[in-house]
């Protein structure tokens, strides 16, 4: 009896992490209920003031929620599920099925767009109820930001997972949900203290939540939190092929 194409058997561990998320009401949480909240928060709550540089309320806040949302997707759920199943052995079994190793991190990547995309169609959604207007000249500019921001997470969330504990993984993404909220991501670096400011813009969360609002407030292409994000994308990917463990 041979194995399924290699197509199969991702695709058929991209539906498994996707189902394993959906089923995780703490991921639902993060991924889908937490942006949402903090959408309608910033985009309705008066008490909350902050400059919009001559944008709107909700297209300014929209573009660092979906950035938060997509990193949060990103990072949170891959390095806490693959650590735990480094620690319980079954990276190591599932690495010498015919999946592979290779084939296994290729359905965690399915998985994680997967739900990015639904993320993406709630998320951008509720937006519009609410008012947004995205410059559909940015469109392409968006998607470049958002596959280089995943790809930087998602090595970020492997290295981790396969060098730290399981139960200190769960701490880390904890203390990374707070960065991400707070770090330039939703609201822009300009909002922050001057020195705090700059240093953000140099992060891949910061990157993103800039190049996501230059792109879809705009519809420009902010090419140095472009370039920073691509950095960090090669330089943590190259570390998690490095450095990471299967067992």
């Amino acid at each position: 009896m041979t194995a399924a194409p290699a197509s199969r058997r991702i695709g058929a561990q991209g539906a498994f992490e996707l189902r394993a998320v959906l089923r995780n009401g703490e991921q639902v949480m993060v991924t889908v209920l937490l942006p949402l909240m903090l959408l309608g928060g910033l985009a309705r709550a008066t008490f909350l003031t902050f400059d919009t540089a001559g944008a709107t309320r909700i297209d300014l806040v929209t573009p660092g929620v979906l950035a938060f949302a997509l990193m949060s997707s990103a990072f949170t759920s891959p390095a806490i599920t693959t650590a735990f199943d480094r620690r319980n052995g079954v990276l190591r079994l599932m690495a010498t099925t015919p999946l592979g190793p290779t084939g296994l991190l290729a359905g965690k990547l399915v998985g994680v767009l997967a739900v990015q995309l639904a993320q993406v169609v709630v998320i951008g959604g509720a937006g519009l109820v609410l008012g947004w207007r995205p410059d559909a000249a940015g469109v392409v500019a968006a998607v470049v930001a958002w596959i280089l921001g995943t790809t930087a997470w998602g090595a970020a969330a492997l290295l981790a997972a396969g060098r730290v504990r399981a139960e200190a993984v769960i701490a880390l993404a904890n203390i990374v949900l707070v960065l991400l909220a707070f770090g330039g991501v939703v609201l822009p670096a300009s909002v922050l203290p001057a020195g705090l400011a700059h240093l953000v813009g140099w992060l891949p969360s910061g990157a993103l939540g800039e190049a996501l609002r230059a792109a879809l407030i705009h519809g420009t292409w902010a090419v140095r939190p472009l370039v920073v994000l691509a950095v960090w994308a090669a330089g943590l990917g190259a570390a998690a092929a490095r450095w990471f463990r299967w067992s």
